[in-house]
């Protein structure tokens, strides 16, 4: 992980952090991870909370550990209370980042699902349900170019994006599980073919 940097914040700018958070919430069509490019917006670049380096450190790391996808919120809330200089702010960044995201979308997926289950046969339902399917493609997109361009890949990595290209092609025409592209992905990464 890398060290710590050192911020102030006040009650005013935690607010304003779970004020944040609540509008991420109802942005976050594809899951909170579709908004990460927001997030890096507001963490890394607008306020400097955190660096590019945690930012992508705390997307890193709760991918890969087991449980649901939105725990890299948790862990950039962690990072900017540990930022402000203890382990109690560290907490209360959790609360903040995980209430924040969590209670807009939730309470809005649970009465939308109630009225669309019941409203299923209506054309309108219908066609909400196929046009969001390219936004949520877009904003994935959005996350894959900032976490990218966040380490510093450019055009002359151009194996790296013609491996992602070929990943995305394979997983959107064939039935191959995505753990074999993972495995292949990390084989070369190994031997350093990209």
């Amino acid at each position: 992980m890398n060290p710590p940097i050192e911020i102030v914040l006040s009650w005013s700018d935690w607010a304003g952090l779970f004020a944040h958070y609540m509008l991420l919430s109802l942005m976050s069509v594809g899951g909170a991870i579709s908004t990460t490019a927001e997030m890096h917006r507001y963490l890394v670049e607008q306020h400097q909370w955190l660096t590019p380096a945690q930012f992508n450190d705390a997307i890193a790391i709760a991918q890969a550990a087991p449980g649901p996808n939105v725990l890299f919120v948790a862990l950039m809330g962690w990072n900017v209370g540990l930022n402000a200089g203890s382990y109690a702010a560290a907490v209360l960044g959790v609360l903040v980042t995980m209430t924040g995201i969590m209670i807009p979308s939730t309470t809005l997926t649970y009465m939308a699902a109630q009225w669309m289950h019941r409203n299923r046969q209506l054309r309108a339902v219908r066609a909400f349900k196929q046009g969001m399917a390219p936004v949520v493609v877009g904003l994935l997109v959005a996350t894959g170019i900032i976490l990218a361009t966040a380490n510093a890949h450019t055009a002359r990595d151009w194996p790296l994006w013609a491996l992602a290209a070929a990943a995305g092609v394979v997983v959107w025409r064939t039935r191959l599980h995505m753990l074999w592209l993972l495995a292949a992905g990390g084989a070369l990464g190994w031997f350093q073919l990209v």
